[in-house]
């Protein structure tokens, strides 16, 4: 039984159809990387799966539940978190105040909440940090803390939205540790990732789209390789 599957789910907003009849399943443990250009609609389908936009049409299931027309906090609560392309944390509060306002996901105590967050906070190296106020993290650190406050929902299934756009290549190598440490932990990913060298290296399958619609699936290799995926980046397509 897949932990996540969406099945002819479209969004549609005004007259463009940003997601077109997608359907893709994702097995318990495994890396699926999902690619496109620009505006292809990757993001809108982690809208569309975190319960931040509602389907025009189509099921998004979740460990055998629909999940589709669910609040996002509720979705959280099932054991699917997510990060964003635009990291926006709590500006005016510590890194662990930041991550312990995810953890009341799940308590509504604050010792408890306490201690999800610094195991979070240990899990992604970010102890040195843990008193500095948000606004004063670099863009490495702040994108770290968008991951630690995610795995303090303690997520079944993660959804990574280009945590590495705009990093060094340290800072890259470092998140690369990270994720595949949680991974290693239990935790299945689906990662949208403009970098081919991190999609190659994490995935076992990647699903590119176009234009709102799927144009090729399967191993990083043979995807990275296929003729369609090939002419949609160089052709500068969007959507």
């Amino acid at each position: 039984m897949s932990l996540l599957e969406l099945s002819g789910v479209s969004r549609q907003f005004g007259g463009l159809m940003a997601v077109s009849n997608m359907s893709f399943s994702l097995e318990k443990g495994e890396i699926l990387g999902l690619i496109g250009p620009n505006g292809a609609g990757k993001t809108t389908i982690f809208n569309l799966i975190n319960g931040y936009f509602p389907p025009t049409k189509g099921t998004v299931t979740f460990k055998s539940e629909r999940i589709d027309g669910l609040k996002p906090h509720k979705i959280c609560q099932r054991g699917l978190a997510r990060t964003f392309q635009v990291v926006k944390p709590l500006q005016r509060l510590t890194v662990l105040e930041n991550v312990m306002a995810s953890a009341f996901v799940h308590t509504s105590r604050l010792n408890e909440a306490k201690e999800l967050a610094m195991r979070s906070i240990s899990f992604t190296d970010m102890e040195p940090w843990k008193d500095r106020l948000a606004k004063s993290l670099p863009l490495g650190m702040r994108k770290r803390l968008e991951m630690a406050r995610a795995l303090a929902t303690k997520p079944d299934l993660l959804l990574l939205d280009e945590n590495f756009a705009g990093l060094n290549p340290s800072e890259v190598q470092s998140t690369l540790e990270i994720v595949r440490k949680i991974h290693q932990s239990g935790v299945t990913i689906l990662i949208i990732e403009h970098n081919m060298k991190v999609i190659m290296s994490l995935s076992q399958r990647v699903l590119a789209i176009c234009y709102g619609e799927r144009i090729a699936e399967g191993k990083p290799e043979e995807v990275a390789n296929d003729p369609q995926v090939i002419e949609a980046y160089l052709g500068g397509a969007h959507a």
